[in-house]
């Protein structure tokens, strides 16, 4: 593994940079205050990204994309993550599932998701299955050549500005010597479709702006050219292209963590305390290498895990360790920083106490610390045949 950047890599990491302190900073504490992203100032950053060409970047040059490896794409979302969710939303990044459709799903759903035409979002979390993917009761049944889908779905992120809906429903159930096990399929609904409602979601102290929608299907008809993959092969779908979106909440947790310790770090050498800078008291300049170490550690983690994709190596361990490592130190690090800044931390004024706030959610999103815990230690223990 090469430890340095290529000159394109350095391109890619200033270009995403600047645009980020240039179009996304500025809006921040407006998002902040109104609780959403005006439609547009959504519609500005999406054109300028377009024009940057950058849209999509995480998608191959056969479909229209940049074509970025794994290592380019996680330096891609590493700079973002130093922005505003709600507004880097729009940088656009779809989903790489869209990467299963078919061809007449190609010209109605991927190629105009990475043009920029259409949105997308994710579907797959219910109030009683989070993490248990296989608990979900939003179901599909056979009715003819169509499913009737019924149920709901909640926690949907970048639903209120989707065209269109990623969703997995449970389309069956097989009985195995462990007990019953759910299959589960995977479909593309479109808003505004028979029997589909997006309804508003919960206000959440993480990421305003970001909202959450409910998902409601009410004997929704769906034909089964809607399926994305196979009927009943969901977790086909999704073990293929999914499980390395850990790697990009663990990622952007390091670039809001970078933000978060400069401005500790300007702050510890500006503020005096009993005639000299605080940043020379032990008890802050020790909490301050803390932090850098944690930074350093997170960041190549995540680097590391996107070169073994880039590589074709096994990377599920890598990764889940990344996420876990990066979400915990961005908490950490935020709080730390909000420390350092004494009572000011706590203001609105400042960034702080918003970065502190919005690294709550990132330890539960994509699959929790305990669900993370889990993996790695499933992957260590199973070819011992514990």
């Amino acid at each position: 593994m090469d430890f340095g950047l290529s000159d394109e890599q350095e391109m890619i990491v200033s270009t995403v940079r600047s645009f980020v302190e240039r179009e996304i900073y500025p809006h921040e504490a407006e998002v902040e205050r109104l609780g959403q992203v005006p439609p547009e100032l959504a519609q500005e950053i999406r054109r300028k990204v377009i024009d940057l060409g950058f849209y999509a970047c995480n998608f191959p040059e056969d479909v229209g994309g940049a074509g970025l490896s794994h290592l380019d794409f996680t330096l891609v979302e590493r700079e973002l993550g130093r922005g505003s969710m709600a507004l880097t939303h729009f940088f656009g990044r779809p989903q790489n599932i869209l990467m299963a459709c078919d061809a007449a799903q190609r010209e109605r759903y991927l190629l105009p998701a990475v043009r920029g035409e259409r949105m997308d979002a994710l579907a797959m979390t219910e109030p009683g299955a989070g993490s248990d993917v296989r608990g979900m009761s939003c179901s599909a049944q056979r009715d003819g050549g169509d499913f009737v889908v019924n149920g709901s779905k909640h926690f949907i992120s970048g639903a209120e500005h989707a065209d269109f809906f990623i969703v997995f429903v449970a389309t069956g159930i097989d009985e195995t010597a462990r007990g019953p096990k759910k299959r589960i399929t995977c479909f593309l609904v479109d808003r505004g479709h028979p029997g589909f409602e997006v309804l508003p979601g919960y206000r959440s102290v993480s990421h305003r702006g970001y909202g959450n929608s409910v998902l409601s299907f009410d004997n929704c008809r769906l034909p089964e050219g809607q399926v994305l993959g196979e009927v009943d092969g969901g977790f086909a779908v999704m073990n293929d292209w999914l499980y390395a979106t850990r790697l990009t909440v663990a990622t952007m947790s390091v670039g809001r963590a970078r933000r978060a310790f400069d401005l500790g770090l300007r702050y510890a050498a500006e503020r005096e305390q009993f005639g000299q800078p605080i940043g020379r008291f032990q008890g802050v300049s020790f909490q301050l290498a803390d932090m850098i170490t944690e930074i350093d550690a997170a960041d190549w983690m995540t680097l590391a895990g996107a070169w073994r994709l880039d590589q074709g190596l096994p990377a599920n361990r890598e990764i889940a360790s990344a996420k876990l490592y990066a979400t915990e130190m961005l908490a950490r690090v935020t709080d730390g920083v909000l420390q350092i800044h004494g009572g000011m931390g706590l203001m609105s004024d400042l960034p702080v106490e918003r970065f502190w706030r919005d690294a709550r959610v990132e330890r539960i999103w994509d699959g929790t610390s305990e669900i993370q815990r889990h993996i790695i230690s499933r992957e260590l223990l199973r070819p011992l045949g514990a």
